[in-house]
């Protein structure tokens, strides 16, 4: 199986096309990597281009990317919308095929340090690709942009590059590397030009600031179109849709006096995120994504046709995962593995809420069944969304432990980030033990009104439950160990062990199910 990488460049330039012919020139030019889109705004003067194909070709693209915008882009003389740093701003990996996040996490850095040595240009590694923790989230990485980093860098040493000296490029300013899961930049124009109003909405639904989980914003002026945007990343669109913030701009827009002029979506989207969409607004019954006349004729091109057992397509979903927690290596261990045990326990409910909700002697608990139906959708894609988390967390642990301890500054540095790292560990599993505490609450609600018949598979996810729970606590007392912050470490003991207070008193056998 061909292993495939998507990378997706952004370059601070989007209002002179030759130069952007000239910067996909210079990476189509790369055997090996297809350029699948090209995107221009000249409002945000940004262009998002998409490369994919091997990793080692799409990296070689990726370095030839930068090189060419630091020849073009001048950013003492670049002016737009959009937050930038670099001339090359954001360089992020994509795993898609045969290769890992992790996997992208090493292309990323050492496509990071090349940078540095082929154009004298500074890094800063991002998302999972992050050697700390305060560096994982772009916008703070690019906090001040290129004209106040550029003055800040000299004085400050906590604004150092990751990679390279501790100064910008004069005119290039710096890169940002990173490996990342699936993005979609999604853009929602108002009909009104009152930027603040873009800016409001913007605030009311990224998560930073206490809205949507996975969604991050900020309200844009498209002054050439007399339009106020706010423009969207969705980091994980799978729990959080797009027609779900679609519909809580629509409706704080009305609460302030605005309607959507209309959306756009810059760059690719997954088939996956369009088959939500539509299941959404049609209210389609029961919809399966192999509906998809396009999915199923894939599959089958796939050497996967109707034709193959269950079993076989069972095992082509699944081995990869155990493939990768049986190889000799720290990730994915026992953290991923409790939250993949939480995530199927939720999906067995599902499955139990969707199959009892069609039958007629049920129909009294039909709106029961849906809202549990809903619930245990949302935790299980938060628990499966953990698997990855928990194996970036320690992969932060890992990065600070490799940092420099010459001199007492550096060992104290190193201290400081290994504690944060650290309590970024503690975290992940101990969110994946709330999770699945809570998922085991909506397996007892479920098992009441649902159909009797299934009460092994109940008996089955409320095991798994169980199991995601006391291995997630493993993996938190496991890092309290290393924790210095006493204080800290207290809280935590007193959350798990509420935690398993809650589990203990479920002890006894689920209630009967509905006649």
């Amino acid at each position: 199986m061909a292993k495939i990488v998507e990378c997706v460049p952004n370059f601070s330039e989007g209002r002179d096309a030759s130069k952007v012919d000239a910067l996909v020139a210079a990476m189509s030019g790369v055997p090996g990597v297809s350029v699948l889109d090209r995107e221009m705004d000249a409002d945000h003067n940004r262009s998002v281009v998409t490369l994919a194909g091997e990793p080692e070709a799409v990296a070689e693209a990726a370095l030839r990317g930068v090189g060419k915008a630091a020849e073009l882009i001048d950013l003492t003389q670049h002016h737009g919308a959009h937050p930038r740093l670099g001339a090359a701003d954001v360089v992020p990996f994509v795993p898609v095929e045969a290769v890992t996040l992790d996997d992208c996490v090493r292309l990323a850095r050492r496509v990071g340090r090349e940078i540095w040595e082929r154009y004298g240009i500074p890094v800063y590694f991002y998302e999972a690709a992050a050697g700390r923790p305060d560096r994982v989230n772009l916008e703070d990485v690019r906090r001040g942009q290129f004209e106040g980093l550029r003055e800040e860098v000299l004085v400050n040493p906590d604004r150092s590059p990751d990679v390279g000296e501790p100064r910008l490029h004069p005119t290039a300013g710096a890169t940002i590397v990173g490996a990342r899961k699936f993005l979609i930049a999604y853009n929602i124009n108002l009909q009104t030009h009152d930027v603040a109003l873009a800016k409001q909405i913007a605030k009311t639904i990224r998560y930073s600031s206490g809205g949507l989980r996975y969604v991050k914003a900020m309200g844009v002026d498209l002054a050439a179109r007399e339009l106020a945007q706010v423009s969207i990343n969705l980091t994980d669109f799978e729990q959080t849709p797009i027609h779900r913030v679609f519909e809580m701009v629509r409706s704080e827009a009305a609460r302030l006096g605005v309607t959507i002029a209309g959306s756009e979506i810059v760059g690719l989207v997954p088939r996956r995120a369009i088959e939500m969409t539509a299941d959404f607004y049609l209210q389609l019954e029961n919809f399966r994504s192999d509906q998809v006349l396009e999915n199923r004729l894939a599959a089958a091109l796939a050497g996967r046709p109707e034709s193959a057992t269950a079993a076989s397509r069972l095992e082509a979903m699944t081995r990869p995962f155990l493939d990768a927690v049986a190889e000799p290596t720290a990730t994915p261990g026992g953290g991923s593995a409790a939250a993949f045990a939480g995530a199927l326990a939720a999906s067995l409910g599902q499955m139990v809420a969707a199959l009892s909700r069609k039958r007629k002697s049920l129909v009294a608990h039909a709106d029961s069944l849906t809202a549990l139906l809903g619930e245990l959708e949302v935790a299980g894609r938060a628990l499966s969304a953990c698997i990855d988390r928990d194996a970036a967390a320690y992969a932060a642990v890992v990065a600070s432990s490799r940092l420099p301890k010459d001199t007492p500054e550096e060992q104290g540095k190193r201290a400081e980030a290994i504690q944060r790292a650290t309590r970024g560990a503690t975290e992940v599993p101990l969110e994946v033990a709330e999770r699945a505490v809570a998922v085991l609450d909506l397996l007892r609600r479920l098992a009441p009104i649902s159909n009797p018949s299934m009460r092994s598979d109940l008996a089955t996810a409320e095991a798994l439950s169980r199991a995601a729970v006391r291995g997630a606590v493993e993996n938190v007392n496991i890092n309290l160990e290393s924790m210095d912050d006493a204080g800290y470490a207290a809280g935590i003991k007193q959350k798990l062990a509420s935690l398993e207070s809650k589990v203990e008193r479920t002890r006894e056998p689920f209630g009967a199910a509905a006649p």
